[in-house]
């Protein structure tokens, strides 16, 4: 018995060394963790406690137009710094920041009284003037409300200025969808000033600042990167161009009632985008007044159904096929056409119509008839070739790719309705771009807003050359779409009001119903547009009006047209392009009709 007691006891003591020792372990294992494994993060963390890192931005490039006028520019504000482990009177010291800066008294003596952080911003954006104000009497009245207890390093300053520029746009509205904006901390959050942000940011400094136990600031250390003024962006805008621009389109939207508008104008040979207007505006100075809604470029985000603007690339696929030529012939079913159980209308009945014709006039069944003799495997292809359906990567930020469903795809009413511009949807700058292949003798060129970088010193660092992406058509092909197109602005065309005097302009009307959300199409709201070149013989800019939903009437010959007269007209004049000779066009001396399309 007394044997099994001892052995009982052994074992007590046996279990009690094992947890023991399985304990040390356990420590053994932790010490080696923290001091082996997780040295580098517990180094980290120590160094946070008593380190702080502060980064200064320098100055921001220059944004200009292709004439070199400043289209963003920097002026130079202040940072207003304080240590709050360096303040023992939190109160009197947020008084003085109230006294010159947009807050409470109350806000900063909270701000002041986080004794946590070793380094905090009052104010990053304060005129010169009145940092300078708040130093002064900051200085005056520091003894009062500063710790100077043991350890307070005199060098190191409560309050500190840092100079800085804050982004400003000297045209207010013009041009912001694309030009984008800063935010705070200096950085762009929309547009070209996003897109090319580490760009235009260039490098700064950074600083490290010391804090004792109590997280007072005791030292400071300064690493220098290699600093670098950001490089500046020489756009291909025009600054002129793009007023022109806008104010035609502000124009049409309020005229007609509309929820909103969309201009490009573009160089055909080089893909060049002279303006790019949206309606409405918003002024990227005070961008907390508007509505994000506001800040898309539409001309590159927003798709659309392009209805009978994109009867000018049927008639490119039909004369490219070799099956058509500009007289070809096509019965037009006197205004009612029956493909399986749907119907297809024209506004106006019509019998017999050559392809002009149905161009000039915009028959929808005419379109229909001529897609059915091309075929649904050529119309996709040459509308694929045009840049429907895919991105052109123009350099700014929220391209759409727009939709093309494959022919494969398609029914018999999708291939009909596709023909006239219905069952496919675009983005405007991707209508500009393949109007402008047409002028520019069936090449696509890649759309560009960015003609060149420059250096703080103006030395040009890089330029992007005109860049073609494919050949959409023959040249033979492009030359005689255009002579078409020019019909749709002589009298008896719905484009009557977009034509010109002294030039002859090549163009196309289009009226679109928009789609319903759950199937079919709204009754009541419509994309009216525009599109075209001029002049004929030497296209020297291609212009896309696209206005949604005007309400007080809805044909692209009415609402979209007079608009585009306004910017090419003006855009000619500017650019000092010689009228041509042979004006045998629709002069304003004729009188124009409001035709639908």
């Amino acid at each position: 018995m007394k044997q099994t007691g001892k052995n009982k006891a052994s074992g007590r003591i046996v279990f009690v060394g094992l947890l023991f020792a399985a304990g040390f372990m356990i420590i053994a294992g932790r010490l080696v963790e923290l001091h082996v494994l997780d040295k580098s993060f517990l180094s980290k963390k120590a160094k946070s406690q008593y380190s702080q890192s502060v980064e200064t931005q320098p100055k921001r490039g220059v944004i200009y137009d292709a004439q070199y006028r400043e289209l963003g520019v920097n002026l130079d504000v202040a940072k207003v710094a304080v240590r709050p482990g360096l303040i023992k009177d939190a109160k009197a010291a947020g008084k003085i920041l109230a006294s010159y800066l947009d807050r409470s008294a109350a806000e900063f003596q909270k701000e002041l009284e986080n004794k946590d952080r070793a380094y905090i911003y009052v104010d990053k954006r304060v005129s010169t003037a009145t940092a300078q104000a708040v130093k002064k009497e900051w200085d005056a009245a520091k003894a009062s409300f500063e710790y100077n207890g043991p350890g307070r390093n005199p060098n190191i300053p409560s309050l500190e200025l840092e100079e800085d520029a804050s982004r400003f746009y000297p045209n207010l509205g013009l041009g912001a969808q694309v030009l984008g904006f800063c935010g705070a901390e200096g950085h762009g959050l929309e547009g070209l000033e996003y897109k090319y942000d580490d760009l235009l940011t260039g490098k700064g400094s950074k600083w490290t600042i010391l804090k004792d136990a109590m997280g007072r600031s005791f030292a400071r250390e300064r690493q220098t990167y290699s600093k670098k003024t950001g490089d500046n962006l020489v756009l291909t805008l025009d600054r002129t161009v793009q007023y022109i621009a806008e104010e035609a389109l502000a124009e049409a939207v309020e005229k007609f009632q509309a929820k909103s508008g969309i201009a490009v104008v573009m160089v055909p040979d080089t893909g060049a985008i002279l303006a790019m207007a949206n309606a409405p505006l918003y002024n990227p100075n005070a961008i907390s007044e508007y509505s994000f809604s506001d800040w898309r470029n539409r001309a590159v985000t927003d798709t659309f159904e392009p209805g009978s603007t994109l009867k000018i690339f049927m008639a490119a696929a039909a004369v490219e096929s070799g099956k058509c030529g500009p007289n070809s012939i096509f019965y037009c079913e006197q205004g009612n056409y029956k493909i399986g159980p749907n119907v297809v209308h024209d506004t106006h009945p019509h019998s017999w119509l050559s392809l002009q014709q149905i161009v000039k006039v915009s028959s929808n069944i005419g379109a229909v008839k001529v897609g059915e003799k091309i075929g649904p495997d050529f119309l996709f292809r040459t509308l694929d070739a045009f840049g429907f359906g895919k991105k052109l990567g123009v350099d700014c930020p929220g391209e759409a790719s727009g939709m093309l469903r494959p022919h494969n795809q398609w029914t018999a009413i999708d291939a009909g309705t596709i023909a006239f511009g219905q069952g496919v949807s675009v983005t405007g700058l991707q209508l500009a771009s393949a109007v402008s292949a047409i002028a520019n003798g069936g090449v696509l060129m890649r759309p560009r807003l960015v003609q060149a970088i420059t250096n703080s010193k103006g030395r040009l660092v890089e330029s992007f050359q005109p860049e073609p992406l494919e050949r959409a058509v023959s040249e033979e092909t492009a030359q005689v779409v255009a002579r078409i197109m020019k019909t749709v602005t002589t009298e008896g065309g719905t484009g009557t009001q977009a034509a010109l005097d002294g030039y002859r302009v090549c163009g196309k009307t289009g009226t679109a119903q928009k789609p319903a959300a759950k199937g079919g199409y709204e009754d009541n709201k419509y994309i009216a547009s525009f599109v075209g070149f001029a002049p004929l013989s030497n296209p020297a800019v291609t212009v896309v009006v696209v206005i949604d939903e005007p309400t007080t009437d809805h044909y692209g010959g009415v609402v979209a047209a007079p608009a585009f007269r306004e910017i090419m007209q003006k855009t000619l004049h500017y650019l000092k392009v010689a009228p041509e000779v042979d004006t045998t066009h629709l002069t304003a001396s004729l009188k124009r009709k409001n035709g639908p399309a």
